[in-house]
């Protein structure tokens, strides 16, 4: 009964709150459902890709042949190793060498990282927004109370509880979008660059196998 009835007295606060603060918990509300829905999404990719780079790079380690790796490369879709072995392949089919191939190799990792970090920003910006967003709503419960004891000449419970509870649900709203944002954000920002870390080493080992293989006169 104590859960329903709590449930039922912050359905009324919402409901009751001002067209302003009902803007604002929309628009937190919007920026909540998108950040989960990105940090799920972004959680799943990651995952297959840390699964697909492992894959791949012990399939690269047991072949003495690059060239068998280029041919499977095309089966891993997550890996950024893959579309970088096909992109090393092709500079070298034109005859790319020396530092123009390492800027090659710089420029995929690069594109691998804005790839990989796509939609991970709008988690920073609700992070840093939410929570002002909030005190946004929460000042103008504030003002509305003081409003209403102005009108009313008293400030009993009936007459400030309205504009309170409309201040408290907004700070609690934002607090309730920009904390799993920022936790969210370091999360991914975190696997990602471990990911960048692993694909710029492989490029090394990449390098070194193509190297041995060319000294070999193969």
């Amino acid at each position: 009964m104590t859960g329903a009835g709590g449930n039922i007295l912050l359905w009324d606060m919402v409901w009751g709150a001002g067209p302003v603060v009902k803007l604002v918990l929309l628009v937190l509300l919007a920026m909540s459902v998108l950040t989960w829905a990105i940090i799920f999404y972004k959680i799943s990719m990651l995952r297959k890709a840390e699964k697909e780079s492992t894959s791949f790079y012990n399939l690269f380690i047991k072949s003495s042949e690059p060239q068998q790796i280029l041919s499977v490369a095309k089966n891993y879709e997550f890996t950024p190793f893959s579309r970088l072995v096909s992109d090393v392949f092709t500079a070298i089919r034109s005859s790319v060498t020396g530092a123009s191939l390492n800027r090659v190799i710089q420029k995929r990792i690069e594109n691998e990282r804005v790839w990989f970090e796509r939609s991970v920003q709008f988690l920073a910006t609700t992070a840093n927004t939410a929570p002002f967003i909030g005190l946004f709503g929460t000042v103008w419960g504030i003002m509305n109370t003081f409003r209403s004891i102005g009108l009313k000449g008293a400030a009993n419970l009936a007459v400030v509880a309205p504009g309170i509870a409309e201040a408290l649900i907004a700070t609690a709203m934002g607090l309730f979008a920009a904390i799993p944002a920022v936790i969210g954000y370091n999360h991914l920002q975190s696997r990602i660059e471990r990911l960048m870390q692993a694909t710029e080493s492989f490029s090394v080992d990449l390098l070194v196998k193509l190297s041995e293989k060319q000294q070999r006169g193969e």
